[in-house]
This record gives C-alpha cells, sequence and structure tokens, in this order.
C-alpha cells in the first residue's frame, strides 16, 4: 500500500508539489516560482502547519526540485505523480515510460505552454529519483468518455483524423474529485446527473452522468469556454480575421490578448481578481459591475447548455478559488437559472465557511452543493492506483513464469 505520494505540476517557471498522505491535514505543499530569475524562491508549509519560505537566485527546475525533494525525502515518498495537461487521446493516468513520454511529447503542440514544462519536471525527477515509480496524470483523460456528438467541431474530417483537432475539456482532476465527493455526499455515489462548476483564474464547467464526463465547456485549448480571469473564453472565431485586417495585428498577439489580457482583467479593465472586482463594484464600479455579471451569465449560459446531456439533473456542484469562497457568485449565477428548479438558501450559502462543503439548497429540487476540489489528492490517488496495478500485474507475471518452470 502506497501511503505517500509525491505530486508534482511543472509550469514553465514554477513548481507546485504537494506530499499526500492518508490524512490531509498531514500534506505538505508549496510552490517553486520565478524560476530562472534572481527572484527564484519556495513557498510553502511543511510539517506542523509551519511556513516555508528559501530564497534559490536562478535555480534552474531541477535545482529547485533538488531542494524539494531533498527536504521531503525523510518523509519517504513512494512514488511521484505527475499532472499533465494534455495528454492527448490517453484515456487513463500512465506509469512513465519512454512510450508515453512519447506520447506526452506528441501533444506538445495541442498544449506548447504546458506540456513542455511537465517534461521538464518528468525528466528531472527520473534522473534524481530513478528508483521511484513515477505516473503521468493527464487533465484531459477524464473528459475522453465524452461522445462524438460532444467532442467533434464541424470541421472538415480530416483536421480530426489527421491533426486530431477535437474538443479535449481540461481541469479533469477537479471535476472527477469533486463530483465524485460531491456525489457520495449526496447518498448517490457515482450515479445520476450533475453539473460542476471549477470557478478560478481558470474555469471551466462538465456534465457528468453516472461518475462519467459526457461534456464540458473547454476544447482544444483551455481557451474555449466560460470567461475566466484573464481568458475571454467562446469569442466569434472571426475576431482574428477582423483585428488583423483593421488592426495589423498578427495572430501571437491575438492569442496573447485573448489568453492573458481578456476575461474579467479585460472586462474591467482593473483586475482579474473576483474579490477585487465585487470591492469595486460596491464601491460602484461600472466596469467591475459588468464584468461580473458577464462572468455569471457566461457561466450560468454555460451550465444549462451542458445540462443537455444528461437524462436528468440531479444537482450542481460549485468548486474552485471563486467557487469556493464567493456566496455572491453562486447566488448570481443561480439567480440566471430559473427554469431548472434549483432553489438556493441564501442562509446557507452566505453561511457556508471558507474552504468548508456543504448543501445550500432549501430541500427541495435539484441539489446545490459547495464541494472544496482536491486536484492533488486526486493524482496522488491515481498514482498509487497505477502503481499498486504495476506490481499486482509483475506477481502475477512471476507466478506464471515460475509454474512454468516448475
Amino acid at each position: 500500500m502506497y501511503t505517500s505520494v509525491l505530486v508534482i505540476n511543472c509550469g514553465s517557471s514554477s513548481i507546485k508539489y504537494a506530499l499526500v498522505s492518508e490524512r490531509r491535514e498531514d500534506r505538505i505543499f508549496g510552490l517553486a516560482e520565478n524560476l530562472g530569475s534572481p527572484e527564484a524562491r519556495i513557498k510553502g508549509i511543511t510539517t506542523g502547519g509551519e511556513a516555508l519560505e528559501i530564497s534559490m537566485p536562478n535555480a534552474d527546475h531541477e535545482k529547485a526540485l533538488e531542494i524539494i525533494l531533498e527536504r521531503i525525502s525523510h518523509h519517504n515518498p513512494q512514488a511521484i505523480g505527475h499532472r499533465v495537461v494534455h495528454g492527448g487521446t490517453l484515456t487513463k493516468a500512465e506509469l512513465l515510460t519512454p512510450e508515453i513520454i512519447d506520447r506526452i511529447r506528441e501533444a506538445t503542440p495541442l498544449a506548447p505552454l504546458h506540456n513542455p514544462a511537465h517534461l521538464v519536471g518528468i525528466t528531472a525527477t527520473m534522473r534524481l529519483f530513478p528508483e521511484l515509480p513515477q505516473v503521468a496524470v493527464f487533465d484531459t483523460a477524464f473528459h475522453q468518455t465524452m461522445p462524438a456528438h460532444a467532442y467533434r467541431y464541424a470541421l472538415p474530417k480530416f483536421l480530426y483524423t489527421m491533426h486530431n483537432v477535437r474538443r479535449y475539456g481540461f481541469h479533469g482532476t477537479s471535476h472527477a474529485y469533486v463530483s465524485e465527493r460531491g456525489s457520495e455526499l449526496a447518498g448517490s455515489f457515482k450515479q445520476g446527473g450533475w453539473l460542476t462548476a471549477h470557478l478560478g483564474n481558470g474555469s471551466s464547467t462538465c456534465a457528468i452522468w453516472n461518475g462519467q464526463s459526457v461534456d464540458t465547456s473547454m476544447g482544444l485549448t483551455p481557451l474555449e469556454g466560460v470567461v475566466m480571469g484573464t481568458r475571454s473564453g467562446d469569442v466569434d472565431p472571426s475576431i482574428h480575421r477582423f483585428l488583423a485586417s483593421n488592426l495589423g495585428w498578427d495572430i501571437y498577439k491575438i492569442d496573447k490578448m485573448l489568453n492573458n489580457e481578456s476575461g474579467l482583467l479585460g472586462l474591467s479593465d482593473l483586475s482579474n481578481d473576483m474579490r477585487t472586482l465585487i470591492e469595486a463594484s460596491e464601491q460602484g464600479n461600472e466596469d467591475a459591475t459588468l464584468a461580473i455579471e458577464v462572468f455569471c451569465y457566461r457561466l450560468a449560459k454555460s451550465l444549462a447548455a451542458l445540462s443537455c446531456g444528461l437524462p436528468q439533473l440531479n444537482g450542481l456542484f460549485f468548486t474552485g478559488g471563486i467557487g469556493e469562497n464567493s456566496a455572491f457568485i453562486r447566488e448570481k449565477t443561480v439567480s440566471y437559472l430559473p427554469h431548472f428548479g434549483f432553489n438556493l438558501s441564501k442562509e446557507k450559502n452566505d453561511g457556508l465557511k471558507r474552504g468548508t462543503e456543504g448543501r445550500i439548497d432549501v430541500g427541495n429540487g435539484p441539489q446545490i452543493w459547495v464541494v472544496p476540489t482536491d486536484e492533488e489528492g486526486r493524482i496522488a490517488k491515481e498514482t498509487q492506483s497505477v502503481v499498486e496495478q504495476g506490481v499486482s500485474a509483475a506477481v502475477k507475471k512471476s507466478d506464471v513464469v515460475e509454474e512454468a518452470v516448475a
């Protein structure tokens, strides 16, 4: 039984890490940020909830991983789980082998900002800790159960068959964890139809039937879907031609604008932080008010659309930084869904403490829950499962060989 898993999530200039054990309160976690710069540092929480901060000027991913692993090596992690944004057509977590690493590399055109960073982390940890089993857990894998009518774009067929242009979806570890935990709380573990809203700087929605994803808001990339912190979400694809023809922008400038300068930030011209926008709106800032309205309306619109994939609707789960902590956003979003029979309890919604799970409807109609996500816990669980399956398979193979020899 693998009781301790190190979870690694490498970004282009950062590494999130967590040592996940059986008790969530014992978790060690942190962030190595600004890698490659004089401001490189590690900030986190160590044993007993003590704060940690280490300056490591100009450290790269490998140096940061050396420091991280040195500090937690005495906790004896028994496996390493890597979060990988894009797994292409891989449908489940996989033990890292040369073949799987090649497939992650092949999916790079679909996630050019993410997969190369993950490969850096994978290469470094495999070189530093070759004795530990390592597993890739893909953001896209949970959504591989979507039917073709949900994942195909209405584009020429060769783009799908020859270039893998299709909808993949993301935030899969979060949607999987929240729907599983939420349905368990609701007394119908992995049964029925549920909508999930993962709301943060990156946001997405998902429709889940009997524990499987049947549709989601993100597509080929994480840009498609609802309004996010700095991402636009859905826009008319012809905006590229309009901006190129009228403003002379090239594809890279347009892409940067849609991913980094749009969403809540673009609408408000103030901030991508919902807390800042709510405060500004309360003080009369009309742009902040509009940004909030657009965010909630587009979110409700997405949830309503995804409900088409469910034979029945049992309820809705909110999660992510905004979904877990903003009663105001939850209330406003539900108010845009009057035809679904949701009956939000204002008292329960407003009274839910930060970071806690709970039901926030009045008790009739589709259920509404707040379920704090645990992506690291989900990655650790999938890593543990893959490693234990590998050990079991190896034991069975050894037994067969011994029987044959005998």
